[in-house]
């Protein structure tokens, strides 16, 4: 029987309780081809909830897949921004849940896929009742990084909120600047305002983290960035070297290649630097996906190993 024929079967059997198959793993362990391969054999769809891959015109550069990696599976989320859209994990929450909700009607169970933990988390999880975004005070802060640096924002964030400080990952400017934003648009400390994550209990939940030797990995992000330059990166960035001001550009990748147009650095070292920093980035994904037990580890070619990992 057809993986997808035996899990209707499955749901007629067992009753009406619909499973979300989140995939995670680090950037460049294999995420999106294990996704788009699960729903195939499953036959339903893919929410990507890689915050990079948002972006139209940031193709290259996050290493958005092309139709062919998608093996033909419907995916949802995938460069549907512009790059002045301003999007948070609270609004991707609130939009993709209807989409999430449409899949399930029709299929009974859907795959979740990215590395962006926040994200994750948001659909996973229920939602504090936070404050949204506002462009106007994410740009003021958005603003004093680029003039005054991160260190900047963290004292400010502790002066705030010390909670949010002591547990916040201060290296990651995006979560800081988000925690100083619900600071200040509540006048209230972030902390206080967040319940604590609690697993949503209308669905099943199956989470699966792709399992790779750190050195196999790092010569996977090293891989990939070649790729990148060889498929036109350089030219995507010097194409959006206007917009840098943008929140959605202050990523690695463009970022170096920016100083690299400046004069700052060499191409040579640009690359260098997209490496190593892609390489630090992929370390702080390992380090969110291991404070959770429920992941269960897996190689990224395992699909049957997937597949067994569904409960049916």
């Amino acid at each position: 029987m057809p993986h997808a024929d035996r899990w209707r079967a499955i749901g007629a059997e067992h009753g009406p309780l619909p499973t979300l198959i989140v995939i995670g793993g680090p950037t460049a362990s294999g995420k999106t081809h294990a996704a788009a391969s699960l729903a195939h054999q499953l036959g339903t769809e893919v929410i990507s909830a890689d915050s990079r891959q948002f972006y139209h015109a940031m193709r290259i550069g996050t290493a958005r897949p092309v139709a062919d990696e998608l093996l033909g599976v419907k995916h949802h989320f995938l460069g549907h921004l512009e790059l002045d859209d301003t999007w948070s994990a609270g609004v991707f929450a609130r939009l993709a849940e209807p989409v999430l909700q449409g899949i399930l009607e029709r299929y009974g169970i859907a795959v979740l896929v990215g590395g962006s933990g926040l994200y994750i988390d948001a659909l996973c999880n229920g939602l504090d009742p936070l404050p949204l975004s506002d462009p106007a005070v994410r740009n003021r802060l958005q603003l004093q990084l680029e003039r005054e640096g991160l260190g900047t924002l963290v004292e400010r964030l502790h002066t705030l909120d010390p909670a949010i400080w002591a547990t916040i990952d201060r290296a990651n400017p995006h979560r800081v600047i988000r925690a100083l934003e619900i600071c200040l648009l509540s006048d209230a400390p972030a902390s206080t305002q967040r319940s604590g994550p609690v697993q949503r209990t209308d669905i099943r939940i199956v989470r699966l983290a792709m399992d790779l030797p750190r050195a196999e990995l790092y010569a996977r992000i090293d891989a990939r960035v070649d790729r990148m330059v060889a498929d036109g990166l350089v030219e995507e960035a010097h194409a959006l070297l206007p917009r840098r001001h943008l929140n959605a550009l202050n990523t690695v990748g463009y970022k170096e290649l920016f100083d690299h147009f400046d004069g700052s650095l060499t191409l040579q070292q640009a690359i260098a630097l997209i490496k190593q920093h892609t390489r630090n980035y992929a370390k702080r994904q390992m380090t969110w996906l291991r404070r959770d037990a429920s992941w269960k580890w897996l190689a990224p070619t395992d699909i049957d190993g997937m597949l067994h990992a569904v409960p049916g």
